[in-house]
């Protein structure tokens, strides 16, 4: 597993690091409230529980990047949160950002 916090922005070398589990997919899980971001790992959750050691899970949700065509896409097993609105592995529900 290479999961990857990032502390500022994605460096080329995060890139590199991140992209050892799934090649050309990369999974990416942000914590909406602090903006804090974990890219690469296995699952979504390994990327969740980085995160969750500063943060709410309510605040932490997960999709991926697709660098062979550029795509994002916002689905992720820990998305699935009746709890919160959300009844799906997509986020469907809207979220405010802070600022």
């Amino acid at each position: 597993m290479t999961a990857v916090k990032v502390a500022d922005r994605v460096t080329p070398e995060d890139i590199k690091k991140a992209k050892k589990d799934y090649g050309g997919y990369i999974k990416v899980v942000v914590n909406i409230t602090t903006g804090e971001m974990v890219i690469g790992g296995q699952w979504h959750a390994d990327g969740e529980k980085i995160l969750l050691e500063s943060g709410r899970q309510q605040d932490i949700w997960g999709g991926g990047i697709d660098l062979k065509n550029n795509k994002i896409d916002l689905i992720a097993l820990i998305n699935l949160r009746p709890g919160f609105g959300n009844d799906s592995q997509e986020i469907l529900r809207q979220h405010k950002f802070r600022s």
